[in-house]
């Protein structure tokens, strides 16, 4: 695999395979917490790293080894650490940057539990932040501080699906010596490359389209060696939000067929958007690859394609989405996204509940904007799901 440079598809199936003695097809599952030495010496030399090999599961494991390195092959990154969940991949991605004293600017459009940590948790440590509107460059330059260590932003947005500049919100980090952290579940490595467009680190959520049937929980960090080694290997040693074995293996079995599933869930996601546009009982409809988006034209030179995504807005507030929701058949009523399955939520009641319903008004989620994430179903089957549903709002 690494005598030539394979396309996506490809390394999402081959790369990084780690084959036992026994010589196996599918990758191996090493469910084991520690490793035999052949001598004390091994064991001494192991520890101080002076000899490759695995110690302990909660530092490094096989299985998720391969996952890794398939992720930072498919990524274009030099390295990557598994973690247990994709917010221990946020957490660990920007703790791993900071100390006190320091300062993050954050774009303000983020899921739930990303403002958490930067708002409610960081600040305990003594890091500070700035949340700026992430689409005006001029916000993320004025909120530069001395003790700026990195940008934080997710693109597309959750759940507004909001698209920031990366390459030129990188510019002026990188001019004023901080990192750029890049949370990009909403569009998977498939469709956006942020380490391309000049991110130091790229965070996802893997519980999301990796997995894509909505069975184990993980998340990844991704960069170059430098960045791994300085910001998160030791942490992530020490701190232990490791991923299972068995959840890197799900994960590598994910990742066999992530370009089939995503292409058609974008496919199928722009037909629900052309299908529900004009519909007269949407006030607003937003979907990346529109000509009508905000951020049209950074998507179309930023991404290779839109999203599994859709959002729009229920005229009739809370009580007419809940209607919608509550009448789908097919659609199931679930926080989670980038399933096989499509799921819709209100995020006003779920993922962004906990926020101030003023703070809410300036993202754009509103009582009767609803997230649609599109999964594997005929396309049709979901469209007359949803303009059935809509008739009861």
């Amino acid at each position: 695999m690494t005598q030539r440079k394979y396309r996506p598809e490809t390394r999402l199936v081959q790369s990084s395979i780690l084959r036992s003695q026994f010589g196996e097809t599918s990758e191996a599952l090493f469910l084991t917490q520690g490793y035999v030495y052949e001598n004390s010496a091994q064991a001494e030399a192991r520890f101080k790293g002076e000899s490759p090999g695995f110690q302990y599961s909660r530092f490094g494991n096989p299985t998720v080894r391969m996952f890794e390195q398939r992720m930072a092959d498919f990524e274009g990154a030099e390295d990557a650490r598994a973690t247990a969940t994709g917010m221990a991949a946020v957490t660990l991605a920007l703790m791993g940057q900071v100390r006190a004293g320091d300062h993050i600017v954050s774009s303000r459009a983020l899921f739930g539990s990303c403002l958490y940590v930067v708002e409610e948790l960081l600040p305990r440590f003594g890091v500070t932040s700035t949340l700026v509107d992430g689409t005006d460059l001029n916000q993320w330059k004025n909120a530069v501080r001395p003790n700026t260590k990195t940008f934080f932003m997710e693109t597309p947005s959750n759940p507004t699906l909001e698209v920031i500049d990366i390459a030129a919100v990188a510019k002026i980090a990188h001019e004023a010596g901080a990192t750029v952290t890049v949370d990009n579940v909403f569009s998977t490595p498939l469709w956006q490359s942020p380490l391309a467009l000049g991110a130091d680190c790229v965070v996802y959520s893997t519980t999301k389209h990796i997995d894509g049937q909505g069975r184990c929980l993980g998340g990844v960090v991704l960069g170059s060696n430098k960045f791994i080694q300085d910001n998160i290997h030791n942490l992530h040693r020490q701190t232990g939000p490791s991923m299972s074995p068995f959840n890197a293996w799900v994960m590598l079995k994910g990742l066999e067929t992530l370009a089939v599933r995503v292409r058609r869930q974008t496919d199928s996601a722009a037909a629900v958007a052309v299908a529900l546009h004009n519909h007269p009982k949407i006030s607003r409809l937003i979907y990346p690859g529109r000509p009508d988006h905000p951020q049209a034209e950074i998507i179309q030179r930023q991404m290779k394609g839109g999203s599994t995504l859709v959002a729009f807005e229920v005229k009739g507030g809370k009580d007419a989405a809940f209607r919608v929701q509550d009448a789908l058949q097919l659609v199931r009523i679930s926080n989670n996204l980038g399933d096989a399955k499509s799921l819709i939520t209100h995020p006003a009641t779920t993922t962004h509940q906990r926020i101030t319903p003023q703070a809410r008004a300036d993202l754009g989620i509103s009582d009767g904007f609803l997230r649609l994430s599109v999964g594997l179903e005929h396309p049709d089957d979901i469209m007359e799901d949803l303009l059935a549903a809509l008739d009861k709002a």
